[in-house]
């Protein structure tokens, strides 16, 4: 549990500058956290409707509705073989 919490702050440093706040008032700098872990929540979630999206997506394309968007299909393709650096 310590280790997930622990790594939740060190990924927070590393992609969405944690370590860069400089502000004066514990207020500010209070502030300054919690916005920035607002934003890897939105991300996060941004992240699972896109995917689940794109799964919709494929599976409308396995039922045939979609057949001949072979755009969307090398996409959904795409999305599922890359490696997830975020999360």
């Amino acid at each position: 549990m310590r280790n997930a919490i622990e790594g939740k702050f060190g990924q927070a440093k590393r992609r969405y500058s944690l370590n860069c706040v400089m502000s004066k008032l514990p207020s500010t700098s209070e502030t300054s956290i919690a916005i920035t872990f607002l934003v890897i929540n939105l991300s996060t979630l941004l992240r699972q409707f896109y995917c689940l999206f794109m799964s919709l997506l494929l599976y409308l394309c396995k039922l045939g509705f979609l057949s001949d968007y072979s755009i969307v299909k090398a996409d959904i393709k795409r999305y599922l073989t890359t490696e997830k650096l975020i999360f």
